[in-house]
């Protein structure tokens, strides 16, 4: 908890300290940045990028400025920032001024017409504040269609007392492109006051109509209704169904041996010297569970964070505090993975640390040098550099790995030993024939639909903002999705693991695990809806970057819900078995 406040002090001074830091004097100079990267088309893969001067514009005016990474973040984006060459003076405005003349040839001629017919367009900043302008347009009023690009540039600035607070572009100038073409690129600025806060600024940038539109309130009330429902089922079982058990047990009890013996014995009770048998494989179960406990933890905290901090001002703030989080918060992960293998009497605990340590990290490097190959072959502004691999590599190897070792040491120091309430048999009881109801695989996948449900309105909110041209600001929101994920998950897996306890299977860890992480492979299915009906990505390198980086969103969100649903199912198991009396 005293880590989490710090880190809320730490990101609102941050924020203070910000606005201190955009003050301007009359003819002072205001940096537009021009960001290298270019995008393809407004409903493509917006992280496809390719750098901006590989078009044939102008430099301007040159001008040693250099621009550094303020994080990692803003590093992983892909995110180049070089000076446009345009010069700008607060409160100064500049009439219509030529950048530079430039004639066509052939090849730029080529270059242009491609990125005209696939909707490029590219991204400026001005004093933090994003701007987008189009390559240039297709007439089609003509035949054969016209291809003109834009040439003029004006930029509309607002300003409050001394600092900027708006900022709007428009292109114009449309001229026909062909080889041999004379170019003339120019701009010009115009400064007005403006009634905005600095604080204020970036609201034009939210989208207030779609995130809180009516069917996402209606998504979060709808379950809420189902969180009702479940945990009214939940407690159906509990009082009632477990009352009429335990009053059945009680009365077998009371019989003699003989009587017992030839007494109609079913359902959860008579399993009870099996169910807290370690299950198979102890040391990939200790590892997810610990990852997962890791990526709820980094979840909650996050989201907390950009509840306070209003990441979306500043560029990658967002990716460089879950980085961060994710690597302060490791001992959680080495506690509660090696804890649990120490009470399985797992005796190999430095292969479940660094299976723990390096399960989610190992996917991601997988992934991401599988994408960086890609982008690399297509000279894409996507390509993560050598020196930031180098760095997250440290991360993991000098932060990530001894965090985790610490916290495997306390855990298996302060919760490795097992104290179940019932006595595990040396022998395994044989597993009886089970109807196809509660077989395991099918409670696997009937137990994420509901979970599923709860959240995939959300999803398509976060996926809009991802992949889209959204900026995601609702974070509390998506807190509170993640809490009712958590409640649906947690009555789900019990009362599948209900089921097939009485069904006399034992095997609930893994099947409460793979019933809560089942979420993760309906979200994925999503994922391929979603690409194939709501954006127009095509090629190689857009399939596999989005393919790549939902599948790592998905086994992320599987080893979280997984993790949920075992933890709630192991205190169900515990509570049950130890209200009735075991031999």
């Amino acid at each position: 908890m005293r880590v989490l406040i710090s880190l809320l002090l730490f990101t609102s001074l941050l924020v203070e300290a910000d606005e201190h830091d955009h003050l301007y004097e009359v003819d002072e100079e205001v940096v537009l940045w021009m960001n290298t990267k270019f995008q393809v088309g407004p409903y493509s893969n917006r992280q496809e990028t390719y750098t901006y001067f590989s078009l044939p514009f102008c430099k301007g005016e040159k001008k040693e400025i250099g621009h550094y990474h303020e994080t990692m973040g803003e590093s992983l984006l892909g995110v180049e920032l070089e000076f446009s060459g345009l010069d700008i003076k607060f409160r100064t405005n500049t009439k219509k001024t030529v950048v530079c003349e430039k004639k066509l040839t052939e090849t730029d001629y080529k270059t242009l017409l491609y990125a005209i017919q696939n909707s490029y367009y590219y991204q400026m900043y001005l004093d933090d504040m994003p701007i987008w302008g189009m390559v240039g347009e297709i007439d089609n009023t003509v035949n054969p269609p016209a291809y003109k690009l834009y040439t003029h540039k004006r930029l509309d600035i607002g300003y409050n007392d001394k600092q900027v607070v708006d900022v709007n572009l428009t292109t114009d100038g449309r001229v026909d492109i062909r080889p041999g073409a004379e170019l003339t690129f120019t701009y010009e600025v115009q400064w007005s006051k403006s009634e905005v806060d600095f604080t204020k600024r970036f609201d034009k940038y939210l989208d207030p109509s779609f995130f809180q539109h009516r069917i996402h309130w209606f998504s979060i009330f709808n379950s809420f209704m189902m969180v009702v429902f479940l945990v009214g089922l939940v407690w159906m079982i509990l009082v009632r169904t477990l009352r009429k058990d335990y009053a059945r047990y009680q009365k077998e009890d009371s019989l003699d041996d003989l009587d017992a013996d030839l007494g109609d014995e079913y359902g959860w009770k008579q399993v009870h010297g099996d169910v807290f048998r370690p299950p198979s494989m102890p040391l990939l179960f200790s590892s997810c569970i610990g990852a997962g406990y890791h990526v709820f933890t980094v979840a909650v905290i996050t989201t907390i964070l950009a509840i306070v901090g209003e990441f979306y001002t500043e560029r990658g703030s967002l990716l460089s505090a879950a980085i961060f989080v994710y690597a302060a918060c490791s001992p959680v992960n080495g506690y509660a993975g090696g804890s649990m293998y120490a009470r399985f009497g797992g005796r190999h605990w430095i292969k479940q640390m660094l299976l723990g340590a390096f399960l989610l990290p190992s996917m991601v490097c997988g992934v991401a040098f599988l994408i960086n190959f890609i982008a690399i072959y297509y000279h894409a502004s996507r390509a993560i550099p050598f020196t930031i691999m180098l760095a997250v590599s440290a991360i993991c190897l000098f932060v990530i790995l001894p965090l985790t070792l610490v916290g495997t040491v306390i855990g298996r120091n302060m919760a490795g030993s097992a104290d179940y309430p019932c006595r595990v048999n040396a022998v395994p009881r044989p597993i009886p024939d089970k109807k196809w109801f509660v077989q395991p695989w099918l409670i696997t996948l009937a137990g994420g639909v509901l979970p599923f449900g709860s959240i995939f309105i959300e999803m398509y909110f976060i996926f809009t903002s991802f992949w889209a041209y959204k900026i995601y600001y609702v974070y509390g929101f998506m807190l509170l999705v993640t809490i009712i994920l958590s409640i649906v998950t947690v009555c789900v897996t019990i009362v599948c693991s209900y089921f097939l306890l009485n069904a006399e299977d034992y095997r609930w860890r893994w099947t409460s695990f793979a019933c809560g992480a089942s979420t993760a492979f309906y979200v994925y299915m999503y994922s391929m809806y979603y690409f194939f009906f709501k954006t127009k990505m095509y090629g190689l390198f857009q399939t596999v970057f989005y393919f790549g980086y939902m599948g790592i969103f998905a086994a992320a969100l599987g080893l979280m819900t997984g993790t949920i649903g075992y933890v709630g199912t192991a205190k169900f198991v515990r509570k049950i078995y130890q209200t009735v009396k075991i031999d």
